[in-house]
């Protein structure tokens, strides 16, 4: 019989003043990450780790959100034994002005081009 939790379950995040743009630039170099922020903005809302598509298997997803989480780009938390992924949209416009649109928007307009091409 499992032992019942005592204490809720929580995520470590950062303070976005202790992230450095170089953080927030590694994190979302990656095609993958910058995939689930771009899901996250379609969205609108919060998302599980289950329901994002991604051409990766689970464990290395749940590495990018690791990612993702420590340069600040993410927040999550649990809901029961769900972890729901959040954008930090506010606090990075404050941290880094314009940066989180201006990627997507670039990652957005070269994955536009790519299928232009095709």
């Amino acid at each position: 019989m499992a032992r019942p939790r005592t204490t809720a379950r929580t995520v470590e995040h950062p303070e976005l003043s202790e992230v450095s743009l170089q953080q927030v630039l590694e994190a979302l170099v990656d095609p993958v990450r910058r995939m689930v922020v771009s899901q996250l903005v379609r969205a609108g809302e919060d998302l599980s780790c289950g329901t994002f598509v991604a051409p990766v298997s689970l464990s290395t997803l749940t590495h990018h959100f690791s990612v993702l989480r420590e340069a600040g780009v993410i927040r999550q938390y649990y809901v029961g034994t769900t972890k729901m992924n959040t954008l930090r949209t506010e606090e990075m416009e404050l941290r880094f002005p314009g940066l989180l649109s201006a990627v997507l928007a670039a990652a957005a307009a070269e994955a536009g081009a790519a299928r232009n091409s095709r």
